[in-house]
């Protein structure tokens, strides 16, 4: 099936979002949807589509899978709670990192995320809860890269010929797929979601497991949330596209307090882009990226070498996995 793009220009939210809401009522009837919140622009939005759609009949859920930013499990869903959206904590960390375990090829990674997210969380969701339908914000952009091979999303099932139903008992619904991010957020303003949502920068299906080079581990992924989070800090004020840490395999020779330290790597990627088909690294300043370096060495423990990625989109990809 051809999927015909809406472009940023061409879209009336007001229509859209009839809609869409008339869509997912009728295609959902009388029975139950589930969706997974993680917070981002495109999921907040089917959240809140859905959730005008069908009221009660759509259950959202958090997978927690510890992959994601520091406070963020919290503050979603809280923030949704806020907004009249019940949102059911699930605490699948455990098996997130058994899947992930020894794994270090990106595409084997991401694989792995997508079937335990899919087969072995949601699926027994979608059973215990009796749903027939699976909402998620999958968007054009997405769809675009895993089908020209770029790199395997995790929401991209039907375009690649998975048989949703058969392989994860429900049907999906894409409300969203025919938008890119600009557009998306277009939407998630004109529906009411307050500014740190509608205009919160990207941040990756798989988590902070796409800014992990080599095997994702408990160690690594508290080294690059911090690193996540001091960057995030530091850049908030600057109008940017997206900005993230990203951990290096390898390890590097280093000196604190006048002994050898042999210790990690953290990679600054900032980008500039509209619709993150083509992105640019932005030109910071030298004083931003001096105090990046003296904050991530000096408060995340065992980091000892912080570079800036000056790679433009193509050839670079936006996330490392």
């Amino acid at each position: 099936m051809e999927i015909k793009e809406i472009r940023l220009e061409e879209l009336d939210p007001k229509k859209f979002v009839e809609e869409k809401i008339k869509e997912i009522s009728s295609i959902v009837g009388d029975s139950l949807a589930v969706n997974a919140l993680s917070g981002g622009v495109d999921s907040s939005t089917v959240t809140m589509l859905g959730h005008r759609a069908l009221g009660d009949r759509l259950k959202t859920y958090f997978i927690d899978n510890g992959l994601m930013r520091e406070g963020e499990t919290e503050s979603i869903v809280s923030r949704f709670k806020n907004l009249g959206v019940n949102v059911k904590l699930v605490d699948a960390k455990e098996i997130f990192f058994d899947r992930l375990k020894g794994l270090r090829d990106p595409e084997e990674k991401r694989e792995a995320i997508t079937q335990t997210f899919y087969k072995d969380v949601f699926n027994k969701i979608v059973r215990n809860s009796g749903a027939k339908y699976l909402l998620q914000g999958t968007n054009y952009t997405d769809v675009e890269e895993a089908v020209k091979g770029i790199k395997r999303q995790h929401n991209i099932l039907e375009q690649l010929g998975i048989d949703t139903e058969k392989e994860y008992e429900c049907k999906v619904i894409e409300p969203l797929i025919q938008l890119r991010k600009p557009a998306i957020r277009e939407i998630a303003k004109f529906l009411g979601l307050p500014e740190e949502i509608h205009n919160r920068p990207p941040f990756p299906g798989p988590g902070l497991a796409a800014r992990i080079i080599g095997e994702v581990t408990l160690e690594k992924v508290e080294i690059v949330r911090k690193a996540t989070k001091i960057v995030e800090e530091e850049l908030r004020s600057t109008k940017i596209f997206q900005c993230l840490a990203i951990l290096h395999e390898d390890k590097v020779t280093g000196v604190r307090e006048g002994k050898r330290d042999y210790g990690w790597q953290v990679e600054v990627r900032c980008w500039d882009s509209k619709d993150a088909v083509m992105a640019s690294p932005t030109r910071l300043p030298y004083d931003i990226l001096d105090r990046l370096a003296e904050r991530i060495t000096g408060e995340v423990v065992g980091v000892v070498s912080v570079t800036y990625n000056i790679t433009k989109k193509p050839p670079l990809t936006i996330e490392a996995l």
